[in-house]
């Protein structure tokens, strides 16, 4: 067996970037509806807000990572803290919604930018006998960030705003100065492709039909009921569920010290706030490798489908957390972790391994596509929520995005009776 190559200095420093950035994101995009809400805005604006913030989250990175090529990493890194930070220190001062919708598109492409780098960084330093586990150290990275920044931010937010955005400047801070004394430009082949031949290149990709067709069905039925549930979760939980009562049967579960942690003092009760459980991260971190594990051998369309199919449940179980017992969110939270588990990594997988072993970068670029489309579009369901809310039904919104989900079963199943599915080629 070959000895697994050490990995490089610029690999942990790179990760420790990753964990601080999506400390920041998250901190800030999970409780942003609540926050919105708490300045009077309606669901519409969050919605349109939400919708052109992910837009430019997934479009960004198809240029930045061809600069990066051109610039350097370390160069790109640092353009991204220079849109960053001041808009995050602008979110304390602006409450118009103009001035907080510019400022939130600011970051938005700020992050764009920042996307590709960390992961291109990884694969720069990585060989055949150290990729997996370093693509999986890095994965765990984004999660660890994703769950930490929410529960800090939450617990900020409930003392101050103020402080919950100072929170997220300073993890930029501190990652620009990481990146000034310790990022290393990493040795690697550079491509040299121009923006135009790039998206030439996409172009060809795309001039496949069977292949758009099958891009634009990940994104309205995967990436969009996917960020939907990301944009409206916590908000659900804030808003609708009996967060007091949540946070007593925490108490008697699990301790009242780890129920002060996801917890806050609102009106004087002790209460959970909605962002600090309503993600998949701290579901993702402990059981990733396990569900990876029992579905690495299952055949992709399949796996994918399946896990479709238990996200819609999660979706089902968050609507009877209004009905039945508060617990019920976390059961929800966990069976839509267990579906993008099982749906996410299989489905990237597979466009990695249909495409011809020269063009595989290229069609997973095309999946930021899909990303994108279904980013786009997400808001709409924030709007649909507070149709929902003025019916005094918000449970429904939960029962939408589940039927929506199986009818992504369903298209896929159409998909493939009608174009077959595609044949993966040797890498």
């Amino acid at each position: 067996m070959q000895k697994r190559t050490p990995f490089p200095r610029v690999f942990w420093v790179a990760n420790s970037i990753e964990i601080l950035e999506r400390f920041a994101y998250y901190g800030i995009y999970m409780g942003f509806g609540i926050y919105l809400q708490h300045l009077g805005y309606s669901r519409d604006q969050l919605g349109i807000i939400q919708s052109i913030f992910l837009a430019l989250s997934y479009l960004i990175p198809l240029f930045s990572g061809t600069f990066a090529d051109k610039y350097g990493f370390k160069k790109m890194l640092i353009i991204s803290y220079l849109a960053y930070l001041p808009s995050i220190l602008l979110l304390i001062f602006t409450k118009s919604f103009s001035g907080i919708a510019l400022t939130m598109l600011t970051i938005g492409f700020a992050a764009g930018i920042f996307k590709p780098l960390i992961s291109g960084t990884v694969r720069a330093v990585t060989d055949g006998t150290n990729k997996t586990i370093g693509f999986g150290i890095f994965y765990q990275m984004v999660n660890v960030g994703a769950s930490f920044g929410p529960l800090v931010a939450g617990n900020l937010r409930a003392i101050s705003w103020d402080y919950a955005f100072y929170a997220a400047a300073i993890a930029i801070g501190i990652m620009f100065l990481i990146t000034l004394f310790f990022y290393r430009e990493p040795e690697r082949d550079i491509e040299g492709i121009a923006l135009a031949k790039k998206f030439r290149d996409i172009g060809e990709a795309l001039s496949n039909i069977k292949f758009l067709i099958f891009i634009i069905l990940l994104g309205l039925f995967f990436w969009m009921p996917f960020w939907a549930f990301f944009n409206i979760l916590a908000i659900y939980i804030d808003d609708h569920v009996d967060t007091a009562t949540l946070f007593q049967q925490v108490s008697g579960l699990l301790g009242v010290g780890f129920a002060n942690l996801i917890s806050g003092e609102v009106d004087g009760i002790k209460r959970v706030l909605g962002e600090t459980i309503a993600h998949t991260g701290y579901v993702i971190i402990i059981f990733q490798v396990f569900v990876s594990r029992i579905f690495e051998k299952r055949p992709p369309i399949p796996s994918f489908n399946f896990g479709l199919f238990v996200a819609a449940l999660g979706f089902v179980v968050l609507a009877f957390s209004l009905l039945a017992s508060p617990a019920w969110v976390f059961l929800g939270v966990f069976l839509f972790a267990v579906g993008e588990m099982i749906s996410s990594p299989r489905i990237q997988e597979y466009i990695t391994w249909i495409a011809p072993k020269e063009k595989a970068g290229l069609y997973m670029g095309t999946n930021f596509l899909a990303t994108f489309i279904g980013g786009s579009l997400s808001g709409l369901y924030t709007m649909a929520m507070g149709k929902y809310e003025a019916m005094n039904h918000p449970e429904y919104i939960m029962y939408t995005l589940a039927i929506h989900t199986l009818l992504g079963i369903l298209s896929i199943f159409i998909f493939v009776k009608v174009f077959g599915e595609f044949k993966e080629m040797e890498q």
